[in-house]
């Protein structure tokens, strides 16, 4: 069951039929059992009228949205290498391996980007990369209900000039894009669960590469926990859950760029650079 957040209310799809549900995502993370209910409102008002994508809006209602860092090898790497210089390289090293994972704030609900609409350059950085990432959406009492796409905006080089600027590399003006829809499970993603990126500059391929969860070297459930542990969401929370594909450090994102981000099962999430 996918849920979609429409100019006209809330949808839920399966099968490729469509039904409304009622009330907001606050109220529907606050169900005790959201499958169960999703389930009751598809059996009662099912039609088979299409999505159309321009009706699309984010995903998403009053939650806070958080990010983890260095959750895959190859962004440990990655920001190891833009940070040496710095002398903040073994920062990264060293949370890889730890207990507790490095969680950040990234954005407000009301700045995400919906599909289609574009994401945003800092003004004062050089290197700019898209981070595609899967998007734990978590319920008040910090219970996994749901999976959608993101793509985390990031500056690369304000943060390899200093691990402190991190808020200013990561938090910006369209930085944060969520969607198409969010997955509603019972069951954890497979780890053999896919997520690819393509990078269109001028109708041509920019760049492109693909991970699968099995890289991710800790578990979506200690995210959850750990971002919940002396934290209340009372709405709660989106969590991106770090980035495995890394372009090389020679790329750099342009204005009129197009980001395309997939995850099986899920859908795909595509946005144009402004």
């Amino acid at each position: 069951m996918i849920l979609y957040r429409t100019k006209s209310g809330w949808l839920a799809e399966r099968d490729g039929k469509i039904a409304p549900v009622e009330g907001t995502l606050d109220d529907l993370l606050a169900q005790e059992d959201l499958f169960n209910f999703l389930e009751s409102a598809w059996d009662a008002g099912a039609t088979a009228r299409g999505l159309r994508a321009a009706d699309l809006l984010a995903p998403i209602g009053g939650q806070e949205v958080w990010a983890a860092g260095v959750t895959y090898l190859r962004s440990r790497a990655a920001r190891m290498a833009e940070s040496k210089d710095a002398g903040g390289g073994d920062f990264y090293d060293r949370v890889y391996s730890a207990d507790r994972p490095e969680l950040f704030f990234k954005s407000q609900p009301h700045k995400v980007v919906a599909p289609g609409e574009p994401v945003g350059l800092r003004s004062d950085a050089q290197w700019s990369v898209p981070e595609p990432e899967l998007v734990l959406v978590i319920d008040p009492h910090g219970r996994i209900v749901g999976y959608t796409i993101g793509n985390d905006m990031s500056s690369r080089d304000i943060e390899g000039q200093n691990p402190l600027y991190l808020p200013q590399a990561k938090i910006y003006n369209r930085s944060c894009a969520i969607g198409p829809g969010i997955l509603i499970a019972r069951d954890p993603l497979p780890t053999s669960t896919r997520i690819s990126i393509s990078i269109e500059r001028a109708g041509a391929p920019a760049f492109s590469g693909e991970t699968t969860l099995a890289q991710m070297k800790r578990k979506p459930e200690e995210l959850a926990a750990w971002l919940y542990r002396d934290q209340t969401f009372s709405h709660g929370a989106f969590l991106f859950t770090g980035t495995g594909i890394v372009p090389p450090d020679s790329f750099t994102l342009e204005r009129g760029d197009a980001i395309r981000i997939g995850i099986d099962g899920i859908g795909m999430l595509v946005n144009p650079v402004l």
